[in-house]
């Protein structure tokens, strides 16, 4: 249930677009790729930086391909969440945070997320070995 998550993220809830945010973390780390490609507008772009899946990915059929092939080869990742922060205008709103998959190997991301009109339009996956994530 999404409460019992969010309960579990251990964050402040800033808003809806944070609130968002700690959901699709979490459906990637469960591996849930319907509830992933709900989230995106059809023109979304994903720019994923650093490791074997290093690219831009555009439109959301592009991106819904990407998470199959990652949930299938990392399998259920622990997620956790650190300095989630969501700046909002009537533009959009963007949310950034440390985040941490941890299953095989643990995968450590700075993630920033675009909003506009409820749908994510932008979302950025950093591959930070050295980023500190607190437990949450």
């Amino acid at each position: 249930s999404l409460s019992l998550f969010l309960a579990a993220a251990g964050s402040a809830v800033a808003g809806p677009a944070a609130d968002d945010a700690k959901l699709h973390f979490q459906a990637i780390g469960s591996g849930d790729t319907a509830l992933l490609a709900r989230g995106y507008a059809d023109n979304a772009q994903l720019h994923w930086i650093g490791g074997p899946l290093d690219g831009t990915y555009t439109g959301a059929a592009n991106i819904s391909g990407l998470w199959e092939k990652f949930t299938k080869a990392q399998g259920p990742l622990k997620v956790g969440v650190d300095k989630l922060e969501e700046s909002a205008n009537p533009s959009g709103t963007t949310v950034t945070a440390n985040v941490q998959f941890e299953g095989k190997q643990p995968i450590k991301v700075r993630y920033v997320l675009t909003y506009r009109q409820g749908k994510l339009v932008s979302e950025t996956w950093q591959i930070d070995p050295k980023l500190m994530v607190g437990s949450h």
